[in-house]
Formats: structure tokens, C-alpha cells, sequence
């Protein structure tokens, strides 16, 4: 991002059995931002930085279930996360 830009993070949530798809759990610019990648790099959380797909996300409410129009996108990257996390338990295995 140019250092002009507010830096943005949106935080979403998939729970199989809570939900038919990813809620949107949080949203923010600047400081507020910056604390949830915090947050997300302390639990151990993948970050998969895309501009275009934050900008869609943030402007859903908080709590929101992801539109149907939104599904492939995070669905692509929800796929990148779960082998990222895969790539890691194996090598906490080895």
C-alpha cells in the first residue's frame, strides 16, 4: 500500500456449524486496523493481504453474513488459508 493510503483489515469468521457462510466479525481503518492484524498475528492467524477484497468486505456490517456475490472470492482465499495451515501442522509434526 502507498503510505498515503489508510491501511484497512477486515476480520472474517467461517463456523460450519453456525453458519451456511463467513460472517464478517471486524472491520476498520488506521489504528483500528493495525490492532486487528495485531490481534490476528498474536492467535496465530493467517493474513492474506488483497486491497480490492478488503474494500468489498468492509463494507459489509459487522456480524453480516458475506452476499453470495462474494462467495468465490473468499472461498479462494479461505482455501490459500486452510492449506497454509496445513503446510504448518505438518511441519510442527516433522
Amino acid at each position: 500500500m502507498k503510505k498515503k493510503e489508510l491501511e484497512k483489515a477486515v476480520a472474517i469468521l467461517y463456523d460450519s456449524q453456525k453458519s451456511s457462510s463467513p460472517k464478517v466479525i471486524a472491520s476498520g481503518k488506521g489504528e483500528v486496523a493495525r490492532k486487528i492484524i495485531e490481534t490476528a498475528r498474536e492467535a496465530g492467524v493467517h493474513i492474506q493481504e488483497d486491497a480490492n477484497l478488503v474494500e468489498l468486505l468492509s463494507k459489509i456490517d459487522l456480524g453480516e453474513e458475506i452476499p453470495a456475490d462474494l462467495y468465490q472470492t473468499v472461498a479462494e482465499v479461505l482455501a490459500f488459508v486452510y492449506q497454509v495451515n496445513e503446510k504448518f501442522k505438518n511441519k510442527l509434526k516433522a
